[in-house]
């Protein structure tokens, strides 16, 4: 049997953070952070999890005429003592996967562990984005108490509830005495299966700040105010658009028929052309 783990090279780092992000997430918002890190950082693939244990190779699945494959990649950036694990949220097999990011982890002396998770919100896309973060010991609850990050949430899994992947993330993390946080942002209904780059910006500036990783934000600024203006034109064009994200702005509930609207219209005009 092929080793699960396969190395394509061996990056000198000394203690890095390690950054996780899954490609399926609200408004993209994983993806978005681990793929703006890689780009800006100049990262490089040194490791890749082999898929045949984790996922079903009886099936394909394409996108807009593209083969998807599933991807669990690990990225190197010496410069910043970083390393950014994009990967597909496994099939099966949870545990022996996250325990293989684990043992990349523990082969880099790796210091902390942050992941990136995107939650529904039923807020407008006018609104700052909230941030918060659940930690995996009181010790780095207190480490980034600057930031603001605690809601002081009190939560169990409901009942025959399964916990999210990133909740096991820092349960197995915790195992190899290895200390993280989960980073969440609530991203507005209407842009959960488009991008929400103001929420990518507010992980990635507390990512800046937490690790000193000099980022430039410029494209991601430029992203913002395109999609702003985008958003602004639907409103102009449709009334009822209008009428409903208003009554977002003003806390109000939409009726299931302005919520599925809204949905449709903004995912059909943010749509690439």
């Amino acid at each position: 049997m092929m080793a699960p783990l396969k190395f394509s090279g061996r990056p000198e780092l000394r203690h890095p953070a390690l950054i996780i992000g899954w490609d399926t997430d609200a408004g993209e918002l994983g993806p978005g952070v681990t793929t703006y890190l890689r780009d800006k950082l100049k990262g490089q693939a040194f490791c890749e999890i082999d898929p045949v244990e984790f996922f079903p190779l009886n099936g394909v699945v394409i996108e807009n005429n593209i083969v998807m494959f599933p991807d669990s990649i690990f990225y190197a950036c010496p410069a910043q003592d970083l390393i950014v694990f994009e990967g597909t949220i496994p099939r099966y097999e949870w545990f022996r996967f996250l325990n293989l990011i684990m043992d990349v982890a523990r082969q880099y002396n790796v210091r902390e562990l942050y992941t990136v998770g995107g939650m529904v919100s039923l807020g407008a896309h006018t609104a700052p984005r909230d941030f918060w973060a659940t930690f995996s010991s009181p010790r780095i609850k207190r480490s980034l108490v600057s930031y603001e990050l605690s809601r002081e949430l009190d939560f169990e899994t409901p009942p025959g509830g399964r916990p999210t992947l990133n909740s096991f993330v820092l349960w197995t993390a915790r195992q190899h005495s290895l200390e993280g946080a989960n980073l969440w942002v609530p991203v507005p209904f209407y842009l959960v299966a488009a991008s929400d780059p103001r929420a990518q910006k507010r992980v990635l500036e507390f990512l800046d700040h937490r690790l000193g990783l000099e980022l430039d934000l410029g494209t991601l600024d430029r992203e913002i105010r395109r999609q702003s203006e985008q958003l602004a034109r639907l409103r102009g064009e449709m009334p009822d658009i209008d009428r409903a994200i208003n009554k977002l702005e003003s806390n109000l509930r939409l009726s299931e028929t302005e919520h599925e609207k809204l949905v449709k219209a903004v995912e059909e005009y943010l749509k690439p052309k």
